[in-house]
């Protein structure tokens, strides 16, 4: 049977062959797509000693070219179509820390849903896989959240490309988010740590996050170039973060990434305050003596926070650096995030409004810095609400120099009585009529100097005079 072509019993696309070889060896010839830099059909070759071998093979590769190609889709499980929407859809169109945030649900959480095929996925299955990461893993809804956007784009893209009638994402109840409750240091702690970072080599850059609100990754990925002393201004365009780099043979490694901030709204200039830029004068020294003192083996790169070897220091070390400063203010523990959110709540207090803040920040949108600060926005509408007390006020203030104030006087045989209609306690009995009526001023002057809004008078009309007495008024100017 040499040189003899046999053709595989599978038919339709991909079928492929297999041929005996002058050899004696047993070739499978098969067709897996096409060459894009050729523009020619892509076709493997695999060579075995039996043609029973040579079978079994043909029928397996042709198998993987029908699941890598999707066209049976009905034997298609999730975990395979995921694996390939990352590969062909996401990889290349995210940043890495997506991609590896993406592909971490993957393989750390959807495990119990990979051998599910695709067609046979519910919604009902997926609302009983998240309750149970949320009830019994004590995941949190954010989390929750996140690995449901990924899988919902995912499955978006199998409804595209009509594998899916329709997304069961779309189905499912996601646990209510609650806000966590950000961490800012008081006035009296900010001063204490800003006081403590004078002793430390890094302490610059404390006192340059609390009055710029950088993150971390923003403050290490900075360069000299993005600073301008003279301008007095500070440019963020790249971020540094150490990130899981999985090998094709599957394993796994981290790595430091440089990239671009994540939205156009982070890539932003920052005015710095004058202290500010003294202390990066001063940085600027340390780095040139540090270069001195290492030499050949400094290490030059233009970054703005380095070692004493000029190399720049990732963000797990940075951390190591601000927890014993925080340790020596003797404060307790803030995340350096706290940093960046006391920034923000002093900016408020002292007026900023919120667009810049949001600027200045970096966020997507003002409104998202409103919902986070919402606690100093209650501040600021009661200090506000405040100076709005004297509008309600005037309903009852009545100015002393405008007032006449009605005295009822009953005259008898050895002098006369006078009462103060609007004064309880105010009583006068005296041996003539001017008499009562100067002490009776007197009186009224003194009890008005105790109300900050004196009593609006009773109008004469409202007063019941007897029939022996008679109404005067006194006015109080």
């Amino acid at each position: 049977m040499k040189n003899e072509a046999i053709k595989s019993t599978h038919k339709g696309h991909n079928e492929g062959n297999i041929r005996q070889r002058s050899d004696g060896r047993w070739e499978v010839r098969l067709s897996a797509g096409i060459d894009f830099k050729t523009g020619k059909p892509k076709r493997t070759s695999t060579c075995c000693r039996t043609r029973q071998e040579a079978i079994e093979i043909l029928q397996k590769q042709a198998y993987d070219v029908r699941i890598n190609g999707w066209r049976d889709p009905m034997s298609v499980s999730l975990k395979e179509w995921y694996t390939h929407w990352l590969d062909a859809h996401i990889r290349n169109s995210v940043k890495q820390s997506t991609y590896v945030s993406y592909l971490g649900y993957l393989e750390n959480h959807f495990l119990p849903l990979w051998n599910i095929r695709l067609k046979a996925l519910e919604s009902s299955t997926l609302q009983d896989f998240y309750n149970y990461k949320f009830k019994e893993e004590h995941l949190s809804a954010k989390t929750i959240r996140n690995m449901n956007l990924a899988l919902h784009k995912c499955l978006d893209q199998a409804v595209k490309e009509r594998l899916l009638v329709g997304n069961p994402c779309n189905a499912v109840t996601l646990p209510r988010a609650e806000k966590p409750e950000i961490e800012i240091l008081s006035t009296d702690q900010q001063r204490e740590l800003v006081r403590t970072s004078y002793r430390h080599r890094y302490g610059t850059f404390i006192r340059l996050t609390l009055c710029t609100g950088l993150r971390l990754g923003e403050l290490l990925a900075l360069k000299w170039e993005d600073i301008d002393l003279t301008a007095a201004t500070l440019r963020v365009r790249r971020t540094i973060n150490r990130l899981q780099k999985y090998d094709e043979d599957g394993g796994s490694r981290t790595e430091i990434v440089f990239d671009t901030p994540k939205t156009a709204n982070s890539r932003r200039t920052i005015p710095l305050p004058r202290g500010a830029v003294e202390d990066l004068l001063r940085w600027k020294s340390v780095q040139r003596s540090d270069m001195a003192a290492a030499g050949a083996s400094y290490d030059d790169q233009n970054f703005l926070v380095t070692n004493e070897m000029g190399k720049y220091i990732e963000q797990r070390t940075f951390k190591d650096f601000y927890d014993r400063m925080l340790k020596d203010a003797g404060i307790g523990h803030f995340t350096f995030h706290a940093l960046r959110h006391t920034f923000a709540t002093r900016a408020l207090e002292k007026g900023m409004d919120y667009k810049t803040l949001s600027a200045l920040l970096g966020h997507y949108s003002v409104a998202f810095t409103m919902d986070t600060y919402v606690h100093c926005m209650d501040e600021r509408k009661r200090s506000e609400m405040d100076k709005m007390s004297d509008l309600y006020d005037m309903a009852f203030e009545m100015p002393v120099e405008d007032a006449s104030y009605p005295i009822l006087c009953t005259p008898g045989e050895d002098g006369c009585t006078l009462y103060a209609p609007d004064f309880p306690n105010l009583q006068i009995t005296a041996p003539t009529m001017d008499a009562g009526l100067l002490e009776m001023k007197e009186k009224l002057h003194k009890a008005l100097r105790q109300y900050k809004y004196p009593p609006a008078p009773t109008r004469q009309e409202q007063i019941v005079v007897p029939a022996t007495g008679f109404l005067l008024l006194i006015r109080v100017a």
